[in-house]
């Protein structure tokens, strides 16, 4: 006998990248940062008492709610932080968008959880598609009939990023709707909204600490936004789980967000080597657009995309495919350290020999 629901049987769940265990990979499938987190992250570690375990910690996340404040320039009230932005993005859904509505809108070539979480909680959607550049239209989002809107800048898979000044001049024409500014990788393009949101009620930047902070494991996200957006939040949070960010979480992701020096050092170093990188494979006649994440979108026009990925999987080389219109002819690889890039570099000319 079948127990489960409808909605469980017919909804399409997100499908992350791949995590393989069978032998050893260049893993550049998952944009995580090649670089350790911040020594502070593991000084941290070392002096958390067990003991201090058994107790919840606080709901609210307040101690890490006051170092993203500080870290963002705005107030504790004005911050919400989840279990990973994906939670953050995941409940936004429901506190800003009914399901009888205008619904979310967001483009046809993005992060692909946004339209699960549409399905998830019966919020209608409405798509637009990227420019034949893979920018995005900005002009047909503000066209289109919606309560809002999901941008995720740098975009993925493109890595393509939109200016400060251009998506000010968006949210500042859209003051009736909710602009969800997904910044997972912004801090490798450095045009954040976020001083914005002291500005614009309707901004919500979202961000995490899995990638320039190189925190995938710890899973943890944030949102900047007026306190009102926040409250919306919290009541959507407190309807599914108290406690998403546990006390090691807050004191770890607090302590990499200080070290601002070893911050800016890494991400400096990922960008350099995301430029080397796309450096060679335009010259080996990849389509690259210009990136502003750690990730570089590449197609070769004669190859496909699947061929690419398969023969770097076998020669120990994840990068990640999609077997979907347009995706296909590309694959999204991860900005490894320089000796993962020289790798990658020597099998693709001997792929493409």
């Amino acid at each position: 006998m079948d127990f489960l629901s409808r909605k469980a049987r017919a909804i399409l769940p997100y499908t992350a990248g791949e995590q393989l265990r069978d032998r050893a990979y260049i893993k550049l499938n998952t944009n995580e940062n090649p670089y350790p987190p911040s020594p502070r992250v593991a000084e941290v570690l070392a002096r958390t008492e067990a003991d201090g375990l058994r107790r919840y910690p606080r709901p609210d996340a307040g101690l890490l709610r006051a170092a993203v404040a500080r870290h963002e320039g705005v107030l504790p009230e004005n911050v919400f932080c989840g279990n990973g932005s994906d939670e953050v993005l995941a409940l936004s859904f429901p506190a800003f968008f009914d399901g009888e509505g205008a619904g979310a809108c967001f483009a046809d070539l993005t992060y692909s959880f946004y339209e699960v979480f549409a399905a998830f909680f019966g919020i209608p959607k409405k798509i637009v598609t990227l420019k034949a550049d893979f920018s995005l239209d900005l002009a047909a989002m503000r066209a289109a009939d919606c309560q809002g809107y999901y941008i995720a800048n740098p975009n993925a898979p493109t890595g393509v990023g939109i200016g400060r000044a251009e998506m000010e001049a968006f949210v500042a024409s859209v003051p009736q709707k909710i602009v969800i500014a997904d910044e997972a990788y912004m801090d490798f393009f450095g045009e954040s909204l976020a001083p914005l949101t002291k500005k614009y009620p309707n901004l919500l930047v979202v961000k995490t600490f899995s990638k320039s902070y190189s925190l995938a494991g710890m899973r943890c996200g944030y949102a900047v936004g007026d306190a009102a957006l926040i409250a919306g939040l919290f009541r959507m949070k407190d309807c599914f789980n108290s406690y998403p960010v546990d006390a090691v979480c807050e004191a770890v992701c607090a302590a990499a967000l200080e070290d601002e020096a070893y911050h800016t050092e890494t991400v400096a170093r990922v960008v350099s080597e995301r430029e080397r990188l796309r450096g060679e494979l335009l010259n080996m006649g990849f389509t690259v657009p210009k990136s502003g994440a750690n990730f570089l979108f590449a197609g070769r026009g004669a190859r496909s995309g699947k061929e690419i990925y398969t023969k770097l999987k076998e020669a120990g080389i994840l990068v990640r495919f999609w077997d979907k219109p347009v995706l296909r002819d590309f694959c999204r690889i991860t900005v490894g350290s320089p000796a993962e890039n020289d790798a990658l570099i020597k099998q693709l000319h001997s792929i493409l020999l």
